[in-house]
């Protein structure tokens, strides 16, 4: 009998252990880096990581975790920065007030998750190869728009001041990209684990046909997400936008990779390896962190990315290796 007890201490333990991965990872590397890297934890530096490297990065993540954590994923969050990018460059060199191209914006991010919701629950197409194709599709009529792919510059005179609070203003001595980020990382927390939307969501993820088959309207949640993410996405695009005060097409898919990457880092700090909204944030802060240290050290674009995956696959190994114990 004495022996049931135990096994049910043993399988706690591993189940800790492995949700430690991930902060033992962040902790790891961040000692690490103070020791190798000169200036990495001088205050303009880590600001800098905050700012440049997890506020857009964190927004497009925590999309990504919402099309996971329904079973699928969306190549083309990409896309959705992109279209709401160029959507709100549009209209400020038209001379329209910012809060309408704000909301363009947003509504050209919607279009890509329209456009993905009628492929995946009206059609039935999987999320893979929808959002692939809607990749392709985007990346062409982004061309179209912009005489094969020419940035479209706003004037550095003539811009209304408003248009720089998103990229470039403060509130209460604290950037307005990085309070953006935080609003959307609350507001998707509460959604994706208190409301009843986020949990039909994580159940069409771990059982499609037990949603179907309880009455629930499987296709119209699956519709909802992935319009969701690209709303949340479109975010990201009218922050970049801001920022930088032009229009660069296909430059969304940049935050591809690493947003599915950091959502699947997230999924180790679930006790049953689920996308979250937590996990996703720290997946987000370690790539920052390792982005930055390794520029702080001296090594060049691609030894950063060599350095990336090694870390994705070192903490996904760590943690599924200590769930087999």
């Amino acid at each position: 009998m004495s022996a049931v007890p135990a096994l049910g201490a043993e399988r706690r333990l591993v189940e800790a252990a492995s949700r430690l991965a991930l902060p033992v990872a962040l902790v790891a590397v961040f000692l690490l880096f103070s020791a190798l890297a000169p200036g990495f934890l001088a205050a303009a530096n880590l600001q800098s990581v905050l700012v440049n490297n997890f506020t857009l990065l964190s927004i497009v993540a925590v999309a990504m975790t919402f099309a996971v954590s329904a079973g699928g994923i969306d190549l083309s969050v990409g896309t959705a920065v992109d279209f709401a990018s160029f959507a709100f460059v549009s209209l400020v060199l038209a001379g329209q007030p910012v809060p309408l191209a704000l909301a363009a914006g947003l509504g050209g991010g919607a279009v890509v998750g329209l456009f993905n919701a009628v492929l995946i629950a009206g059609i039935g197409i999987s999320p893979f190869l929808a959002t692939l194709g809607t990749l392709f599709i985007g990346r062409s009529v982004q061309q179209l728009l912009t005489n094969g792919g020419n940035p479209v510059y706003l004037p550095p005179a003539g811009v209304p001041e408003s248009f720089h609070l998103l990229g470039r203003g403060s509130l209460a001595g604290l950037p307005v990209p990085l309070l953006i980020a935080a609003l959307v990382i609350a507001l998707a927390a509460v959604i994706l684990a208190r409301s009843r939307f986020g949990r039909v969501v994580t159940a069409v993820g771990i059982e499609a046909e037990v949603v179907r088959y309880s009455g629930l309207p499987l296709k119209a949640h699956l519709a909802a997400t992935y319009v969701l993410v690209a709303l949340i996405a479109a975010v990201a695009g009218l922050v970049l936008t801001s920022t930088v005060t032009v229009y660069i097409p296909n430059s969304g898919n940049a935050f591809l990779l690493n947003a599915i990457g950091a959502a699947f880092i997230g999924t180790t700090l679930h006790r049953h390896g689920r996308p979250n909204i937590a996990g996703t944030v720290l997946g987000v802060l370690l790539l920052s962190l390792v982005a930055n240290g390794l520029l702080m050290s001296g090594l060049n674009f691609y030894w950063q990315q060599v350095g990336t995956g090694l870390l994705i696959f070192t903490v996904l190994a760590l943690s599924f290796a200590s769930r087999k114990v």
